[in-house]
C-alpha cells in the first residue's frame, strides 16, 4: 500500500475516532501518536497523517458547512459517521492541499468508502467530491 493510502486511511480512522467519542481531531492525534511512541506494536503516525487531520481541524467548520451545502438531501447528522469522515477528509484534501491531483482524491475517498461503509457509500462520496471539485477555486475561504 502506498505511504499516502496509508496516511489518508489512518487519518480517517483518527476522524472516525474523534466523531464517535465526541473528543476533538486533535487530542485524539495525540493520542495516536503517544501510543505510537510508547508500544513498539503501534506504527508511527505518518506526517502526511498529521498534516491532514491538522489541516482538516483548521477548516472544520467551512468544511462542514460546505457537506452540508451540497450533500442533497442529507444533514450532516444524518449522514453515516463513516460517510461524514471520508467526506471531511476528502474535502480538506481536495480544496485546501494544491499538490494532490484531484482525480487521486476523489478515487481515495471511493477507496475508503467501499472499504469501511455501504454499497451506496461509494457513488455518494465520488458525487459530492466530484461537485466540490467543480466549485473548488470559489469554495476556498477561512
Amino acid at each position: 500500500m502506498a505511504a499516502r493510502n496509508k496516511a489518508r486511511k489512518r487519518a480517517f480512522q483518527i476522524l472516525f475516532e474523534a466523531d464517535q467519542r465526541g473528543a476533538s481531531v486533535q487530542s485524539v492525534l495525540a493520542d495516536w501518536v503517544r501510543h505510537a511512541r510508547s508500544d513498539d506494536r503501534q506504527p508511527p503516525v505518518a506526517e502526511y497523517t498529521m498534516d491532514l487531520v491538522e489541516g482538516y481541524s483548521r477548516h472544520a467548520d467551512r468544511i462542514d458547512e460546505l457537506i452540508a451545502t451540497y450533500s442533497v438531501g442529507w444533514t450532516l447528522d444524518r449522514m453515516p459517521v463513516v460517510d461524514r469522515n471520508i467526506l471531511r477528509l476528502g474535502a480538506y484534501e481536495l480544496v485546501w492541499v494544491d499538490e494532490t491531483p484531484d482525480a487521486v482524491v476523489i478515487d481515495e475517498a471511493v477507496q475508503l468508502a467501499k472499504e469501511f461503509s455501504t454499497d451506496e457509500s461509494p457513488s455518494f462520496v465520488n458525487g459530492l467530491l466530484g461537485r466540490l471539485k467543480d466549485l473548488k477555486a470559489s469554495l476556498r475561504r477561512d
